[in-house]
């Protein structure tokens, strides 16, 4: 992997510790209800029969927490990460995944593995995208689905979204920062939505790659997107 993808993976290892409750405090728990639309839906549209599940850039496991709630019956759950902290607070927390160490672009799995494979926030810190969504439709069984939820960059206008910026730039680096006593992790935050490609961008790449999008909608004014695509 090149440098880029070393530091911010050597970020996250720094801010494991603290990062569950950053999160739940910036997002004031809304991420919470994305997570859980973001599941239920896919669950609608793809095999819910004893589904093999995996979590990709799964950090702390916080996602596959919410799949386990959501699913009836049995399920195979797998997380994969290339920060080692994290992953040490992942299996301290979630008793009934296996968790792996790994990169998005390369992930350790067998081709046409899994009926689902999520990543939530954790897309926008993949330096190689294209090759990861690759590695997404490789591990997919055919009909398989991609749950993508990610802080896509929006140029809205809307000033509830302003109103959001403004916040995501300002406020939540001080804070993030005060929680977990590293500042520059948040601040690689706002920086990183605004390098990021746009919701309609990442569906393109999708399309592109062995993928029909089926869902692609915005949370509160634009903040977060929710993408659920069928492997073809």
């Amino acid at each position: 992997m090149n440098e880029k993808q070393h530091a911010i993976v050597g970020m996250f290892d720094k801010i494991a510790p603290t990062y569950d409750i950053a999160n739940r405090i910036l997002s004031f728990g809304t991420d919470i209800g994305w997570r859980k639309e973001g599941i239920k839906k896919a669950l609608e549209l793809g095999n819910s029969q004893n589904p093999q599940i995996l979590d990709v850039a799964t950090g702390t496991g916080d996602m596959l927490v919410f799949w386990e709630k959501a699913v009836v019956g049995d399920a195979s759950y797998v997380g994969v990460d290339p920060s080692v902290g994290m992953l040490e607070v992942a299996r301290q927390k979630v008793s009934f995944a296996e968790f792996h160490e790994g990169y998005a672009q390369k992930l350790p799995f067998e081709d046409a593995k899994f009926d689902f494979l999520s990543i939530s926030y954790g897309f926008r810190n993949v330096t190689e995208k294209e090759e990861a969504v690759k590695e997404f439709a490789r591990v997919l069984k055919p009909n398989g689905r991609l749950l993508i939820l990610e802080f896509a960059k929006n140029e809205s206008k809307n000033p509830f979204r302003i109103a959001a910026q403004w916040y995501v730039k300002k406020v939540l680096p001080w804070l993030g920062g005060l929680i977990s006593g590293n500042l520059s992790a948040y601040r690689y935050l706002p920086n990183s939505i605004e390098g990021f490609l746009t919701r309609n961008e990442i569906c393109a790449m999708l399309e592109r790659n062995g993928f029909e999008v089926e869902v692609a909608k915005d949370f509160s004014f634009g903040v977060s997107s929710l993408i659920i695509a069928r492997k073809k």
